[in-house]
């Protein structure tokens, strides 16, 4: 089941436009607001989308009225049940509902065809031969009208062509069914574009029944209106697009007249979201798949550790307009750490372990401590934790030779707290042959129980995190970053593959984990102690075999 939402979305100018058509003497007055969101099966669902998802459903929502899910499939190339499946899944995970309003546009082909028919007859719309190069030819330019010598070829003769393209008699590219309505239009989407195109390839649903298939600025229009949409909310690159949407309205005997309304579409730094792009680099082999974590995909951020409350925070604190604008990832990143900073459990796991030995406590010996589990949420109580003579830190909490103003071990240097546990200050440590050091020697005090030393004096020394060497578990711990360098991969004339970054993925094989975390299985997100959030990869973790990534760090680098 979707899972709860934020509060009704905050009013902007879609919102205004609604509230005139639905007003008094508006053109939707007394009516249910209806909205649709219509992905193409083509691909996986990406943050930008999540934009759109939350425009739409957010809407229909704060209307009190419905939103359909239709799949866009009118061009086979691409399409597939896979990509069906994973949107559904993606809009059930942020947590918005259909009901009983899931459609395909493949489903109203029939009506598509019969509405073109009557175009023709009509005398709108002409079979062309022009080949896609020859129509770039005579399509002028601003000051130039676009020609078609078949524009004025005969009724009777279109309907005949038509009727055998849909037939199967011609290959690829021989004919199409284009518009008539004005060669000499400003708006280059007026100058009689195409409606059908010839395109022979097996489709998902319709199987070999259709080998013409509509464009999408004749198909959306009609499908909006078949299912009764009163407000068409899409991206701002279809606002040139809305006076072939009106006309297609305007000249086909639809059962109602939805109107279209274009927000800008989000833009993030450092990330691409070209569905073509991104099935390159599926395809390439520059990630593992579409729920590569480093992906912007959705189930790549949910593989990553996002919540769905992060994103719809994001999408509704971006805001709704009609100004182009590109998004920090660190923005994104600040509202997962602020959702996960509230929910996540704190446990220690140690990523580049060390060997520390406790020299005077008792071989043998063992004790358990209880830490708390969220400081921001006392109910969620302790945990217990285990100590003894052998531990593990991090590396970098030991340095033979301090740096200035290091405040964790080395030998003569300041008390430290073991998180929870005790005060110890380093004594020393032990190196293999080669020179390497193997294991930090530390003494305890035992009266600092709880890491407060009895008699009040004070500690110097930083808190360290730990694990207990006798019951840590073997983890794997994944640490990503930003997939390309480049804040704009896809700016200028730019290859974006050349702005990959190399150091995106970083694998640790390991990693010790507090005992505690045997069982934990994906989506479960933990803060681990000084490192960052993380949560269990929802793929490659197993009993045996933990894998954690890492979801995002604890510090924020966005600056409000």
């Amino acid at each position: 089941m979707p899972e709860e939402r934020n509060p009704t979305m905050t009013q902007n100018f879609i919102h205004d436009f609604i509230d005139e058509d639905i007003a008094q003497g508006g053109q939707f007055q007394g009516m249910t607001v209806h909205t649709r969101f219509p992905p193409e099966p083509n691909g996986y669902l990406h943050i930008g989308h999540a934009k759109a998802i939350f425009v739409d459903f957010g809407t229909a929502e704060k209307y009190h009225g419905l939103c359909n899910l239709r799949m866009d499939d009118t061009n086979p190339t691409k399409e597939d049940v896979e990509y069906v499946e994973a949107i559904q899944e993606d809009i059930h995970w942020l947590g918005y509902d259909w009901g009983d309003r899931f459609y395909f546009a493949s489903d109203y082909f029939d009506q598509m065809y019969a509405y073109a028919v009557e175009l023709i007859k009509k005398g709108l719309a002409y079979v062309c031969e022009l080949t896609p190069e020859e129509f770039k030819a005579h399509r002028g330019d601003v000051g130039t009208p676009a020609t078609s010598p078949w524009r004025d070829r005969s009724v009777e003769e279109s309907l005949d062509l038509f009727a055998r393209m849909k037939a199967g008699e011609f290959p690829n590219g021989r004919y199409t069914l284009r518009a008539k309505i004005d060669l000499a239009s400003g708006n280059f989407n007026m100058r009689d574009p195409v409606l059908y195109r010839i395109n022979h390839m097996h489709h998902h649903r319709q199987g070999n029944k259709w080998c013409i298939y509509p464009m999408y600025d004749f198909a959306h229009p009609i499908e909006d209106a078949l299912e009764g949409i009163t407000h068409s909310l899409c991206s701002l690159e279809f606002e040139d697009h809305r006076p072939l949407y009106d006309w297609v309205i305007a000249n086909c005997p639809v059962p109602s007249k939805p109107r279209q309304i274009e927000f800008a579409r989000l833009g993030i730094n450092y990330t691409v979201m070209s569905k073509r792009k991104l099935r390159q680099l599926v395809e390439e082999g520059k990630v593992s798949g579409w729920d590569d974590p480093r992906m912007p995909t959705l189930c790549g951020l949910r593989r990553r550790g996002y919540t769905p409350r992060s994103i719809r925070n994001f999408s509704e604190r971006n805001g709704v307009s009609k100004a182009a604008s590109t998004v920090e990832f660190a923005f994104l990143e600040h509202c997962l750490r602020e959702d996960l900073n509230e929910t996540a459990q704190r446990v220690m796991a140690v990523l580049r372990p060390i060997r520390l030995t406790v020299t005077n406590y008792p071989e043998g010996h063992s004790e358990t401590f209880q830490v708390e589990n969220n400081p921001s949420r006392p109910e969620d109580g302790t945990r217990a934790v285990t100590f003894s003579r052998h531990l593990y830190i991090e590396a970098e909490d030991f340095l033979e030779t301090p740096v200035p103003k290091y405040k964790r071990l080395y030998p003569g240097g300041p008390e430290c707290r073991l998180k929870g546990a005790y005060l110890v200050h380093c004594t020393g440590c032990v190196k293999d042959e080669a020179g390497n050091i193997v294991e930090v020697l530390c003494e305890y005090d035992p009266d600092s129980r709880g890491g407060d030393p009895a008699d009040g004096r004070k500690v110097k020394g930083a808190t360290i995190h730990w694990v207990d060497a006798a019951t840590a578990l073997d983890a794997e711990v994944r640490l990503y970053d930003n997939l390309f360098s480049d804040a704009d991969p896809d700016g200028g004339d730019k290859n974006f593959l050349d702005c990959l970054n190399p150091g995106s993925l970083e694998v640790l094989s390991g990693a010790k984990v507090e005992a505690g975390l045997k069982d934990a299985a994906a989506p479960a997100s933990f803060q681990f102690l000084r490192q960052g959030y993380f949560c269990v990869d929802n793929k490659d973790s197993r009993p045996g075999h933990l894998v954690f990534n890492r979801s995002v760090s604890l510090k924020d680098s966005f600056k409000f």
